[in-house]
């Protein structure tokens, strides 16, 4: 009895980090858009900046603030959702001054930002260019910003490609998007039923993949080589949205990515010896377990 209530704790501990890890997604999200519109916004402060001055030259009375009235800047200013998220994560008392206008000066410097304040008219694809150049080659390629988002976002380096195509999505497709919803209720399923049925099955999916290990060192085996195992024996059985090869390749990728440098070829080798043999005891019936007698 004690030993399934430490278990069911465990797995109730498990799922709410797994939520905590897409919360950190969306916060992630969130403050980089936040960081453009800052970006965005600031030619209006180096205009007030530079007018303010003892004696104004010229030059510092003519700052050219397009920029700042840039008609998808103001729709996310102004989109209820991005606002709700603004407010709950604050992002203002996280940013580095210095660092926003580092960036604001080298946008200022480069020849799109010129092109883009020397067009006078107000063309659609050229409000939303301006902007994802902002993210892709003013902040993204700058160590000193992606440093300040590591030092505030331990998952910056495991979800920034991920961010990348999110807000590049966002800025093609601003209407409608749920910031407090960035992971939609499908993924969330899939996610939280492939920990738990991967947890509830542990024992079941280790007696498949041990007899696999004879020709390896089991004390030498990554753990965390056997958790993507398990996950991959798990999704062949009782996933069956998801094609084997996907699993595999899958897998793979990540074994690659967050383990030891053999681990993509070990990964695979077991893999795919172990979805042949229930190919052909004909076990890949796919269905969720819980649905099983």
């Amino acid at each position: 009895m004690m030993d399934t209530f430490k278990g069911e704790v465990n797995m109730k501990n498990s799922v709410v980090e797994l939520q905590k890890s897409f919360d950190s997604t969306r916060e992630l999200l969130v403050y980089l858009l936040f960081f453009i519109t800052e970006v965005a916004k600031y030619a209006e402060t180096d205009a007030l900046n530079k007018a303010s001055k003892h004696l104004p030259s010229a030059q510092d009375l003519n700052v050219n603030t397009k920029l700042s009235g840039n008609q998808l800047l103001w729709q996310i200013l102004e989109d209820a959702s991005f606002v709700k998220a603004v407010e709950r994560l604050n992002p203002k008392k996280m940013m580095d001054a210095a660092i926003l206008k580092r960036a604001y000066l080298k946008l200022v410097e480069s020849n799109e930002y010129q092109l883009y304040i020397n067009t006078q008219s107000r063309d659609k694809n050229k409000e939303k260019e301006i902007l994802r150049f902002i993210l892709t080659n003013i902040l993204l390629p700058d160590e000193v910003f992606t440093s300040h988002l590591e030092e505030l976002f331990n998952n910056w380096d495991d979800d920034c490609e991920m961010i990348d195509q999110l807000i590049n999505a966002y800025l093609s497709k601003p209407v409608g998007y749920n910031f407090q919803e960035v992971i939609s209720p499908d993924k969330w399923s899939f996610a939280k039923n492939l920990l738990v049925s991967t947890y509830e099955k542990r024992e079941y999916l280790l007696d498949i993949i041990k007899p696999k290990l004879q020709n390896w060192d089991v004390e030498r085996i990554a753990s965390l080589d056997m958790v993507l195992m398990q996950m991959g024996v798990c999704e062949f059985l009782y996933f069956e949205t998801i094609p084997t090869k996907v699993t595999i390749n899958e897998y793979i990728d990540l074994a690659k990515e967050y383990s030891t440098e053999q681990s993509g070829h070990f990964v695979n080798g077991i893999l795919d010896n172990i979805h042949k043999e229930l190919e052909a005891e004909g076990k890949l019936n796919k269905v969720d377990f819980k649905q099983r007698r």
